[in-house]
């Protein structure tokens, strides 16, 4: 079977939320375009309201669309649903798991749900992976937060899915939980399945993925790999440590200044527009004597503030 160029595809995606007696009629997604490459590491990012939840609930079948349509590994969510549903495997921002299972009752229960011969099953391989296999008898209950998170993870992929799409899996948990977590998601990765990120760590999301999606009130505002995205900031800034530390950021010529903890001051200036050696010339010009020096380029928090900040109008879930 030839495989598909996205893993996942939208076209025109749009979900109504109907009016009720306490409610208007709110658009969580508004003509949604967006083609998710094979085997990439893809993020969706976008501030809280902006419809990724709707966006992943349609995708695992929990919400219905309005209009629009939508393919998992090249099979279409209206004509081939159960094949669709089959190509993904969702680990939601919320732990699910019964308190009264095991951790291999768990997967054994998800492996039966999606008909996986017991002869197929991987579960303790699964537990294994995810460092939780001396927890395989122990009940879910019994399990720390980051334990049960891993749990998910594992649930999410007892059918082996081609995509695996996360949804804020490391919100809450500690740096060595989030560090092996991302180290299966990268094996995973490089092993084929396609990765779907949403998170609020967005310097996670810019060393992990290879292109990035932004939303913002239902609608994408930009999808471009993560290194385009980055240069569409062309703002940079230049940190200057004095000779001797100041108490108030100089007045230079034509650019913005701020005072630093340290006692020096940062340079902002537009590359279409200034260099450094101008910066320079600037500093000097102003009689001061530089200790160091050093420049600092915008990070994805810049760009993702920059194209979503705006009044509040409609928002999604």
């Amino acid at each position: 079977m030839e495989l598909p160029d996205y893993a996942i595809e939208a076209k025109g995606l749009v979900k109504t939320y109907a009016a009720t007696k306490t409610t208007p009629e709110m658009r969580a997604l508004r003509g949604v375009d967006l083609a998710i490459p094979r085997g990439s590491i893809f993020g969706l990012l976008g501030p809280n309201g902006a419809g990724k939840s709707t966006f992943i609930n349609i995708l695992a079948g929990l919400c219905q669309k309005t209009s629009g349509t939508v393919s998992i590994w090249g099979r279409d969510i209206d004509s081939r649903p159960r094949d669709a549903r089959a190509a993904i495997g969702v680990v939601p921002q919320e732990i699910a798991a019964d308190p009264f299972f095991t951790p291999f009752e768990a997967l054994e229960v998800a492996a039966g749900m999606y008909a996986v011969p017991k002869s197929e099953r991987r579960t303790m391989e699964l537990l294994n992976a995810l460092g939780i296999g001396d927890k395989a008898g122990a009940y879910v209950r019994q399990l720390s937060g980051g334990m049960k998170r891993r749990l998910m993870v594992a649930k999410a992929m007892v059918h082996n899915p081609p995509v695996l799409i996360l949804d804020e899996p490391t919100a809450g948990v500690d740096v060595e939980l989030r560090r092996q977590l991302w180290a299966y998601v990268l094996e995973l990765n490089r092993k084929g399945v396609t990765i779907v990120l949403t998170t609020h760590y967005l310097e996670e999301a810019q060393e992990l993925c290879d292109q990035i999606a932004i939303v913002n009130r239902g609608q994408v505002v930009a999808c471009e790999p993560t290194t385009t995205l980055l240069s569409r900031m062309d703002t940079r800034k230049v940190l200057v440590t004095p000779d001797e530390p100041m108490t108030a950021a100089p007045a230079l010529a034509g650019f913005e200044t701020a005072l630093l903890a340290s006692g020096g001051f940062s340079v902002m200036y537009r590359t279409g527009q200034s260099t450094v050696e101008q910066v320079l010339a600037a500093i000097r010009a102003a009689g001061l004597h530089i200790k160091d020096i050093s420049t600092e380029d915008p990070d994805l928090e810049d760009v993702f503030v920059s194209l979503t900040y705006a009044a509040p109008e409609e928002v999604g879930v």
